[in-house]
């Protein structure tokens, strides 16, 4: 008997990224030619989303996209990748959120401009109603509405329904005394600084940071993404650091959305939280070696396959 997948309801932000390739990124000022463009589904919550079901979950996506073409043209990918669409809802206030995005071919990096658009209308009536979806663990990102992000957090926690949440667009005014408490809580290094006004830049001031943002938020683990160096978890009473694997990168576009959907997936298949950290620093490492968001997802099979071969111990 197969093991039943987990239902994960995202909880985020859906856009169309219009995506452009160079040997080199612009300075200011500057004016430098492409190698390529694309279309392409994006968003924090769309590649979690999308990433979730490659790795074998069930995923139930609440967003909020415009009443035009690239809206429709969303909703039709979403369903046709497997996703749960029910509660994708169509604004007619705001076109869809687009994201432009600039890929440094020679750095392997990336720049990004987020234009919100109907993403910014999501609601606490529009999360409500994604909750009917019966959901086993709520995944939350911090690009919607502060609004739509508390309410999430009020329903689960009355649910009794884990909560992990990905704390991308950080702001330092931020309400996080308003989330309730979360099962994970993850930001990537640049989002720890921005909270807690300390750097990160090695083991002593990552995990200052680390203390700080638990006296900010709570939550029964913290997990920070902190691209090349790996990732630091907290549990409260305890650190652990976990080294990046030696790739090479070509585009680390949605590597931080495969992380936490990879994280997401094997916790609610295990319970088992370092593993799931390994498994999800695995995902991570896989998705930067290969261009695109979407075309960066790995499988499951991709991420045994990895392991397998390098001898990695979950």
């Amino acid at each position: 008997m197969m093991p039943k997948k987990p239902r994960i309801l995202v909880v985020s932000s859906a856009n169309m990224d219009f995506i452009q390739h160079t040997d080199r990124a612009p300075h200011p000022g500057e004016t430098v030619m492409g190698t390529s463009y694309d279309y392409m589904p994006g968003g924090k919550g769309a590649n979690s989303a999308i990433a979730l079901t490659f790795l074998g979950a069930e995923c139930i996506f609440c967003a909020r996209v415009g009443a035009d073409s690239n809206g429709q043209r969303l909703r039709t990918i979403y369903r046709e990748a497997g996703i749960d669409s029910r509660f994708i809802f169509m604004e007619r206030k705001a076109p869809t959120g687009l994201a432009s995005v600039v890929v440094d071919k020679k750095m392997g990096q990336n720049q990004i401009i987020v234009f919100p658009g109907a993403n910014s209308y999501l609601s606490p009536i529009d999360v409500e109603e994604a909750f009917t979806s019966l959901p086993d663990c709520v995944l939350i990102q911090l690009e919607i509405p502060e609004k739509a992000v508390i309410a999430a957090t009020r329903y689960a926690a009355e649910k009794d329904i884990p909560v992990i949440i990905d704390a991308v667009s950080a702001r330092a005014d931020y309400p996080l005394d308003k989330l309730y408490p979360c099962e994970i809580f993850s930001p990537n290094e640049t989002e720890l600084e921005t909270f807690t006004g300390i750097a990160p830049r090695n083991t002593e001031s990552c995990l200052r940071a680390v203390i700080r943002l638990a006296s900010m938020v709570e939550a029964k683990y913290y997990v920070i993404k902190m691209g090349g160096r790996g990732v630091f978890f907290y549990d409260g009473k305890y650190y652990n650091i976990i080294p990046a694997h030696d790739v090479e990168a070509v585009d680390t576009t949605a590597a931080g959305d495969i992380f936490t959907a990879a994280l997401a997936a094997e916790y609610m298949r295990t319970g088992d939280i370092m593993r799931s950290v390994r498994y999800a620093n695995v995902a991570g490492a896989i998705s930067v070696t290969r261009a695109g968001a979407l075309t960066s997802v790995p499988t499951e099979q991709d991420i045994t396959e990895f392991i397998q071969n390098r001898g990695i111990k979950l």
